[in-house]
């Protein structure tokens, strides 16, 4: 079993050390193992569970409501995303407005 060092975790998903220390205190993860040394060491599976919370926390998931969904059954984690999914939608279309609006005022500036 190939284990990985958490500096390793946090080159390879893009996070910093604290963000995996939250996670570990949030219950989400924790190490597999630490070495000799007292460094912690990951597995595969703990990295890979590391970058779904990553992506659920770009998602705009807080890390209460990943725990509450991220080991739920898949259709609860569906639903999740669905309302997800759609609330990032409307703020999209929001956000659009917004620019628009912007821009039309900017061009009444000259």
């Amino acid at each position: 079993m190939e284990l990985l060092t958490l500096r390793e975790i946090c080159e390879s998903i893009g996070v910093s050390r604290r963000s995996i220390q939250c996670y570990e205190k949030a219950g989400l993860m924790r190490p597999t193992a630490k070495n000799k040394y007292g460094h912690l060491l990951y597995d595969v599976k703990a990295m890979h569970r590391a970058k779904l919370i990553k992506f659920m926390q770009d998602l705009g998931f807080r890390l209460r409501e990943i725990k509450e969904i991220i080991d739920a059954p898949k259709e609860v984690v569906k639903e999740a995303l669905e309302r997800r999914i759609k609330e990032l939608g409307e703020e999209a279309d929001r956000l659009e407005q917004i620019i628009k609006e912007a821009t039309e005022y900017m061009e009444t500036l000259g």
